[in-house]
């Protein structure tokens, strides 16, 4: 199937279900479906036509919400069974991570966790050994509102962040696991996932009372 064609129906089926309603209910970000080197948010633009292949491994990540409450949710498919191990290791990693997660638990333990979960495992592809690493510098996070990255970061690994999660809080528990360096990097292509900067006024209503 194409990439394009896939969004397109898990976001139809997203709609059908939360019984979409402008602001008050529906899709929660754009659908990520990030290929194989490319670790997250990635969405199709209008008139991509990459196909998902046997040997792709490719990362869903999709959320709704009900008057802005939302959830944040992800998953990878993979058909090429020399990855299993992989997908094994973040399915693991994200249980441990949603586990350790409580009432004043320091975000660096719940990294910590994740990190010692993960790196458990290898994966042979092609008669070739990787250790499983977890990603240092992408994150779960806190959840407001209307607000699906609400400021405290989840780590993958033990980065020394002592804050604590507290009473009230929604976070969605975000692992990843990876066959490199265990480090993403920005690259300069063009993207279509993205959000505006919570709390910016809108300029359409600068001028009016609201």
């Amino acid at each position: 199937m194409k990439i394009m064609d896939i969004c397109n129906e898990i976001e139809a089926t997203n709609r059908r279900l939360i019984e979409a309603s402008g602001l008050d209910a529906g899709i929660a970000f754009p659908t990520g479906a990030s290929l194989n080197n490319c670790a997250a948010h990635w969405t199709p633009n209008i008139g991509d036509n990459t196909v998902l292949g046997y040997n792709d491994v490719m990362k869903i990540d999709f959320g709704t919400h009900v008057r802005g409450i939302m959830t944040d949710c992800a998953f990878t498919v993979a058909f090429n069974p020399e990855y299993d191990n992989l997908l094994q290791a973040v399915k693991e990693a994200t249980e441990t991570g949603i586990k350790a997660a409580g009432i004043d638990m320091r975000l660096c333990d719940i990294g910590e966790q994740i990190c010692e979960t993960m790196e458990s495992f290898e994966v042979t592809i092609k008669g070739k050994t990787y250790p499983v690493m977890a990603v240092e510098n992408l994150c779960g996070h806190s959840i407001r509102p209307y607000q699906i990255h609400a400021g405290k970061s989840v780590p993958c690994i033990d980065n020394g962040d002592e804050t604590k999660m507290e009473e009230g809080e929604q976070y969605a528990i975000e692992t990843f696991g990876s066959t490199g360096e265990g480090v993403v990097y920005e690259d300069n292509s063009d993207v279509s996932h993205y959000m505006r900067e919570f709390g910016v006024p809108d300029p359409k209503l600068r001028n009016s009372k609201a």
